[in-house]
């Protein structure tokens, strides 16, 4: 049976890491859920870029076990505060990412 990624993690975000980098945490109040996302290979640079239209070269992305949180960076589609930024804190761009199904 597959799941959405937001039924499973305790928190996605995203948020700003300086003018120029896009953010996304996403977090699990259990070692259960977070293995379960880990083991099924659905985060991936791959998938994270196909859905932010990007290079998969372009996306950072790392586990950390001991925090049950997964955490991806990306470039701001536009620099903070410029002309057409449409989320200045960036906080509004997690989004796609609660849509991905793990089986």
């Amino acid at each position: 049976m597959t799941v959405s990624l937001a039924s499973l993690a305790c928190l996605i975000r995203s948020k700003n890491a300086g003018p120029f980098v896009l953010t996304f945490d996403i977090m699990f109040d259990d070692e259960a859920r977070y293995q379960r996302v880990k083991n099924a290979g659905v985060i991936t640079r791959e998938r994270i870029a196909s859905l932010y239209q990007l290079a998969p070269q372009q996306v950072q992305l790392f586990f950390c076990d001991p925090a049950l949180a997964v955490k991806a960076s990306i470039p701001r589609p536009f620099t903070q505060g410029d002309v057409g930024d449409p989320d200045g804190h960036g906080g509004q761009q997690y989004a796609p990412l609660m849509e991905i199904e793990v089986p």
